[in-house]
C-alpha cells in the first residue's frame, strides 16, 4: 500500500504498542507468537489500515475487532484459526484478507466481508464454502489451493467481477457450468482435482536421478521451488534446474506443475527444459539456462492493481514493440492450447524479454492439463486465457508512446485488445485467430 512511511513499513513490537509508541501509524505489523489478539491494537483505530499478524498462534479474534473501522488490509497466515473469523463479516471496509496455512474448515454465511476485493485461503481444510459467497460482488482475485472443496456452490457464479480463481489440489469432481462463462475471469486454476484427471504420460523426455547433477549457486526462486545453476555429472555445459519444494504451494501440487512443463513442450518463446527427475522425495526440471540480457516485462500487481500487473515508473513501449510482443506472445499460447494446456498465470511479470525483442516465457505453477476435460470445457479455457491476453495487451498499451495515436497498428492493437476482453467469452477469437490478425 503507498503512502506509508519507512517506520510503518517495518516490523513491529509488542512493548511499543502497548506504550503508545505507534499512534498515528496506519500499518501495523507484529510477528511475536501471539496466541490472543491484543486488545492495544484497538487504540489504533482511528487510522489503522493494515493490519499484519502473521506467523503468530492466534486461533481466534474479539468481538471488539469491529472497533478497527478503518482497517482495509488484514493478513492472519500461518496462525492457528480453525474457524473463519464471524466478526469479520461486520468490518465492512476490509478489501483484502489473507488466511494462508491455517486450519480453518468452516466459513459462516454471515462471516464474510461484503466488500472484498482480494481473499485468500490458500492450504487450509475447508470442505464447503458458505452459499453467500455469491453476495461478494466486488471480489476479484481468490486463492483456494489446498483445501478439500469437493463442490462449489451455485452462488459462485454471481461474482461477476471475479478474475483470477485459484482452486488447485482440492477435491472438486466438477464445478458450475457458470464459473467458466465469468465475464471478467481471465486466470484459472483447476490442476489437482479429479476434475481434471490424470496427467499425461510423457515417455519421450529424458528423466534423470538426484545423483546425476551437481547444484551450484541459487539463481532464482517461486512459490514451488528454487532455481539453481548446475551440471549434469561429467557435463560442461551449465544449466538450470528447478528443484521443487514439497507439498503443496500456493498454485497447487508441484508434480502437477512438472507434468505440465513436459506437456508443453518446445517452442522458441518457451524456456526449454529436456529433462526431468521425478523420485518420490525430490522432484526437479532441468532447463536450459536464460540467456544474458533478458528482463522481466512487467512487475507484479501491487494492492491497489489487485490483479493486473504493475511497471516501473517511466517505462513506455513503442507500438513496434507491443506489435513484436503480442505476435510471439499469441504464437506461444496457440502452442499450448494445441498441446492442451492451459498456463493460468499468464502476465507480463512471467514474461521475459531482451533488447532485439525477444520474448521468454515459462512458470507453470498455476497451469492445468486440459486433456481429460470436454472439448466445451477446453474451449472455455482457451477464452479465459484469451482475456488474460487482453488485459497484458491493455496494460502494454497503457504503457505505451502517446506520438503514435495515429498509427495503424495502434488501431488494430486496440480493436484486438476490446475483442479479448469481451465479456461474452463466446464472442472472444480464439489464439489462431488472433495470429492471423496480427498477422494481417
Amino acid at each position: 500500500m503507498s503512502g506509508l512511511t519507512a517506520a510503518e513499513q517495518q516490523c513491529h513490537n509488542l512493548n511499543d504498542l502497548k506504550a503508545g509508541k505507534y499512534q498515528g501509524y496506519k500499518r501495523l505489523q507484529l510477528v511475536e507468537g501471539l496466541s490472543e489478539f491484543p486488545e492495544e491494537i484497538l487504540s489504533l483505530s482511528d487510522t489503522l489500515e493494515v493490519l499484519d499478524l502473521s506467523n503468530n498462534l492466534l486461533s481466534e479474534l474479539p468481538d471488539s475487532f469491529v472497533q478497527l473501522k478503518n482497517l482495509k488490509v488484514l493478513f492472519l497466515s500461518f496462525n492457528q484459526f480453525k474457524v473463519f473469523p464471524d466478526v469479520l463479516g461486520k468490518c465492512l471496509n476490509l478489501d483484502m484478507v489473507g488466511f494462508k496455512s491455517n486450519q480453518i474448515e468452516s466459513i459462516s454465511e454471515t462471516a464474510l466481508p461484503k466488500n472484498l476485493r482480494w481473499l485468500i485461503l490458500t492450504d487450509n481444510r475447508l470442505t464447503q464454502l458458505p452459499q453467500s459467497f455469491g453476495q461478494l460482488s466486488q471480489l476479484k482475485k481468490l486463492a483456494l489451493a489446498g483445501n478439500k472443496l469437493s463442490s462449489i456452490p451455485e452462488s459462485f457464479t454471481q461474482c461477476k467481477q471475479l478474475e483470477l480463481v485459484r482452486l488447485s489440489a482440492n477435491e472438486l469432481t466438477s464445478v458450475p457450468a457458470g464459473l467458466f462463462k465469468l465475464p471478467k475471469l481471465a486466470w484459472l486454476a483447476l490442476s489437482g482435482n479429479p476434475l481434471v484427471g490424470e496427467h499425461k504420460a510423457h515417455s519421450g523426455i529424458a528423466q534423470y536421478e538426484q545423483q546425476d547433477i551437481v547444484l551450484n549457486e541459487q539463481i532464482g526462486q517461486g512459490a514451488s521451488g528454487v532455481i539453481y545453476k548446475g551440471k549434469l555429472h561429467n557435463a560442461e555445459t551449465d544449466i538450470a534446474i528447478k528443484v521443487f519444494k514439497g507439498g503443496k504451494t500456493s498454485d497447487g501440487y508441484p508434480e502437477d506443475e512438472l507434468s505440465a512443463c513436459l506437456t508443453a513442450g518446445q517452442h522458441e518463446n518457451l524456456i526449454k527444459t529436456f529433462a526431468h527427475i521425478s523420485e518420490q522425495d525430490f522432484l526437479a526440471l532441468l532447463m536450459d539456462l536464460i540467456p544474458k540480457g533478458y528482463e522481466n516485462l512487467g512487475l507484479p500487481p501491487s494492492y491497489e492493481t489487485c490483479t493486473r500487473d504493475t511497471f516501473v515508473e517511466g517505462t513506455q513501449f513503442s507500438i513496434e514493440t507491443i506489435s513484436n510482443i503480442t505476435k510471439q506472445l499469441a504464437d506461444v499460447l496457440t502452442h499450448l492450447h494445441n498441446q492442451q494446456v492451459s498456463h493460468g498465470d499468464f502476465y507480463a511479470h512471467n514474461t521475459m524479454i531482451n533488447e532485439q525483442g525477444h520474448v521468454m516465457f515459462g512458470d507453470f505453477g498455476a497451469a492445468t492439463q486440459l486433456h481429460n476435460l470436454s472439448e466445451i470445457q477446453q474451449q472455455q479455457f482457451e477464452r479465459i486465457e484469451v482475456r488474460a491476453f487482453g488485459n497484458l495487451l491493455d496494460d502494454l498499451l497503457t504503457q505505451s508512446q502517446l506520438n503514435e495515436s495515429k498509427n495503424s497498428t495502434l488501431a488494430k492493437l486496440i480493436s484486438l485488445r476490446d475483442a479479448c476482453l469481451n465479456d461474452n467469452i463466446t464472442l472472444r477469437p480464439n489464439f489462431a485467430d488472433i495470429k492471423v490478425l496480427l498477422a494481417g
